[in-house]
């Protein structure tokens, strides 16, 4: 298949989800480059076509190349953004500063700011227009060319939406329009916290009847914020927010849930995010998170029992709490 005159793209993060995007992207014949941190892992994937690491199960398109030099994206029209959410400006600080399409594939809030990653990419890449691509992805099941539907969110509106559908869309990847990117990042980041209450749910052995209330609840937790955030509620209620939940607080694929799952069972947080090689971005959001609902006002008591047991409170305790709130209606702002 010719790739003339298609743009060039490139992804910044050779984990899991960076490479199956780049698997994805490259099913068209077009070179993809990805950057990785890791020297071993360039060597790895440029050799032998295999990220063994992150995504073993998963035979590499030749034509995905791997480099560890920032400087070798100059000149690359669209760039994915896929790295860890806390490292984000970071690896941003080290790009040419060019006009260029970046799509955020991260989801997390900075913890040191609080600020979105759009704020956060605008601030260190001045000259780009920013979308924002999340939904119910697992990056195992997009590298396999599974069907999958997400939100591309543009911040520069249709115009960036019709350079950049055509070039992220395939037959079974397909993306969805909307111009509201608070709202798609939103719906990522709140997801994972929740996703980690689901998993504890999982762990303590609390039944089916409690993870789907904890969904529930949690989804009016993230319509709450996002409405605080000036998010629109019909994007939560999309592929970015409502769609990504169910995903991710139903299933040990889901690094959070599995995170939340070990919680319920009986180990400790510091344990376990030591020892993690894939990054939980729900326990670095959880936080952060906490702290903008309070300035906001905006109670999230899913949010703020998960915190509790991430800085170490024994979940059978937090969640005795949770089921002592007062009672009170489904509908409408808590009391």
């Amino acid at each position: 298949m010719s790739t003339q005159g298609k743009p060039r793209i490139g992804v910044l993060g050779a984990g899991a989800w960076g490479t199956a995007l780049a698997q994805m992207l490259s099913s068209d014949g077009r070179e993809v480059l990805i950057w990785a941190f890791e020297p071993e892992l360039v060597e790895e994937i440029n050799q032998h076509h295999r990220n063994s690491a992150y995504l073993p199960s998963t035979a590499l398109n030749p034509a995905i190349r791997v480099t560890g030099d920032l400087a070798d994206f100059g000149g690359i029209e669209i760039l994915l953004a896929v790295t860890p959410a806390q490292h984000l400006a970071s690896i941003l600080a080290g790009l040419a500063r060019q006009p260029r399409d970046l799509v955020l594939c991260s989801k997390g809030i900075d913890a040191g700011s609080g600020h979105l990653l759009n704020e956060v990419a605008a601030a260190a890449c001045p000259h780009s227009d920013i979308a924002v691509l999340s939904g119910p992805t697992f990056a195992h099941e997009v590298a396999a060319g599974m069907p999958t539907a997400v939100t591309l969110a543009c911040g520069g509106g249709l115009a960036q939406w019709e350079r950049l559908s055509p070039a992220i869309a395939r037959p079974w990847f397909r993306p969805y329009y909307s111009d509201d990117v608070i709202g798609a990042e939103i719906g990522g980041a709140i997801k994972n916290v929740l996703a980690i209450g689901c998993g504890l749910v999982d762990g303590l052995g609390l039944g089916q009847n409690a993870r789907a209330a904890l969904i529930a609840r949690g989804y009016a937790e993230m319509l709450r914020f996002g409405e605080a955030m000036e998010a629109r509620g019909e994007t939560l209620a999309g592929l970015c927010g409502l769609g990504d939940l169910v995903l991710t607080c139903s299933s040990v694929s889901s690094r959070n849930f599995s995170l939340g799952k070990a919680l319920g069972e009986g180990a400790s947080a510091s344990d376990l995010m030591a020892d993690r090689k894939t990054v939980a971005e729900g326990a670095y959001t959880a936080p952060v998170l906490m702290r903008l609902a309070e300035a906001k006002g905006v109670a999230m008591p899913i949010v703020a029992a998960v915190n509790a047991i991430l800085e170490g409170a024994k979940p059978e305790v937090v969640v005795t709490h949770l089921l002592a709130r007062p009672l009170r209606a489904e509908q409408g702002r808590p009391a």
